[in-house]
């Protein structure tokens, strides 16, 4: 069965104006504090006034449309005024340089933009550029008031839900991006996944400080807040120091985070009102160490959902049960309709806590992406039977729990032998005077390769007390050859560790 049906992001989006026009839907807090709000109705009519204005300078069917902004109002406007002409969205990560704007805009084609005023110079070549926020636009550039100044639009009736509503480029820490294809079809899944899997209810305020050009901010908060009918909060930026009081603030009884900000909130001062807020659900991807999660956990009385995914199938795989044992390390149990197996070098399933590829099964444009966009060679490597190869390792155990090793392309072949570079740097941050540590494969002569450790100290240690420390807990194979102290790891616009970046270096040294 197929809950998605024919409908599009247009269509979920009326059908909430239908039943509860004056519920609010969006909150937006601005970085000086400015709260905003629209109900239903209203950003329905802003998104109707948006499609208009993108008619009217020439944006029709399949044409791309780059948003190149931080988090606000105008991304979620333009984001389904888009959807309901027909259009395809290409999101940017507001860290882009020029030359990163500049291959999406050549890769997708793009033909309109919305930016932030920040940003104004990085995004070029395209026709028409839109400027987010209330200010005046630069010359050549057209104020986002022009878009809502259009006579409202009717959503295009030949918009299907199999229909393309995004090309979402991945974030390169493996090689050059490229472009995921997501449908309208991809979407509502991924939004009636998570409403389920979080338990979620009309009641509900969903809030995020992610980036809404990253899919768990698109998929975990607002999509899943509109296929319940709940409301979004919606935080331009992401302020430790601020953050619990922001909760309180909105009333959010739901929210989503990552390691990165869990080490962050972590790192604040304690208070006696750490406690005190209404968040009842928590999703959480990217893990911490053991410890840390405990902490995490007991400090701030909030039960971390763990979920993983990736913009292949359209955000979730697995994710912690609401009710019944959580297993941690575990990422969960498969999600709603997922079929999950982890197979073999051989393409064969393994059975129970043996270590293999995680492979995803579904429908092309449905329950999975619907490909690489104009990359027909890695979307046939990718997607082989109907079956997502994740480039992911992992395992599960005998009642079903999948568990993440680590990324395929970070295994490090020690002479024969594998070697997770997770397990290793979980190892080193265990150490009372390291912060944090990644882990990368480099050449060596007689092994093939050896990792080495770039590790960020919290106190005074040294590199023969940081291999003292792994030779204590790592077989000899595992150990890292060398080992590098930085001020601070590279990381992706949502905290992954960008080892990419790291790799690139050593080789430049080479």
């Amino acid at each position: 069965m197929d809950a998605v049906g024919e409908r599009t992001l247009t269509d979920l989006l009326d059908e909430r104006c239908r039943r509860d026009p004056g519920r609010v839907f969006l909150v937006v807090e601005d970085r000086a504090g400015v709260v905003s709000e629209w109900t239903y109705a209203r950003f329905a009519d802003d998104v109707a006034r948006a499609a208009g204005g993108l008619l009217a300078v020439g944006v029709g069917p399949g044409d791309r449309v780059l948003l190149h902004l931080r988090n606000g109002p105008e991304f979620l406007i333009t984001w389904f005024a888009a959807a309901s002409i027909g259009a395809v969205i290409v999101p940017s990560n507001i860290a882009n340089t020029a030359s990163e704007v500049a291959f999406l805009v050549e890769r997708a084609g793009v033909r309109v933009a919305v930016v932030d005023p920040a940003a104004t110079s990085v995004v070029t070549g395209v026709e028409v550029v839109f400027v987010a926020g209330d200010g005046p636009a630069p010359d050549g550039m057209r104020p986002f008031a022009d878009l809502l100044a259009a006579a409202p639009a009717a959503a295009r009736p030949g918009v299907r839900s199999d229909d393309l509503h995004q090309i979402l480029f991945t974030s390169g820490t493996t090689s050059k991006p490229k472009g995921v294809m997501v449908t309208h079809a991809n979407a509502l899944w991924s939004g009636v996944r998570m409403g389920l899997g979080m338990g979620l209810e009309p009641s509900d305020r969903c809030l995020t400080a992610l980036p809404l050009f990253h899919v768990n901010a698109q998929s975990v908060t607002v999509l899943a807040a509109l296929t319940v009918g709940a409301t979004v909060v919606l935080l331009e930026a992401f302020d430790p120091a601020r953050y619990l009081d922001q909760v309180r603030r909105h009333g959010a009884t739901a929210t989503s985070v990552v390691a990165a900000q869990a080490k962050a909130l972590l790192a604040e001062p304690a208070r006696d009102d750490d406690r005190d807020h209404r968040i009842r659900r928590t999703g959480f991807a990217i893990n911490i160490p053991d410890a840390e999660k405990d902490e995490f956990e007991k400090r701030f009385g909030l039960e971390l959902i763990n979920i993983y995914g990736l913009s292949e199938v359209t955000e979730t795989v697995a994710m912690s049960p609401l009710h019944g044992p959580q297993r941690w390390p575990a990422v969960g149990l498969p999600a709603l309709d997922r079929q999950v197996r982890i197979e073999g070098p051989d393409g064969e399933a393994v059975p129970a806590g043996e270590v293999g590829e995680i492979v995803v099964h579904g429908v092309p444009g449905r329950t999975v992406m619907a490909g690489y966009f104009d990359d027909p060679a890695e979307t046939a490597r990718t997607m082989v039977d109907g079956w997502v190869h994740t480039g992911d390792l992992g395992r599960f155990d005998e009642h079903g729990y999948l568990y993440f090793v680590d990324r395929t392309k970070n295994i490090i072949k020690v002479a024969g032998q594998n070697v997770s570079s997770t397990e290793v740097e979980e190892v080193i941050a265990a150490h009372p005077a390291v912060l944090e540590a990644a882990v990368i494969a480099v050449p060596h002569p007689r092994r093939g390769e050896m990792g080495k450790a770039f590790v960020v100290a919290s106190g005074p240690v040294t590199a023969e007390e940081v291999l003292a420390h792994c030779a204590e807990r790592l077989a000899r194979y595992k150990l890292p050859g060398e080992v590098e102290f930085l001020d601070a790891l590279p990381r992706t616009s949502v905290g992954k560790l960008a080892k990419g970046e790291l790799s690139a270096r050593e080789r430049e040294r080479s």
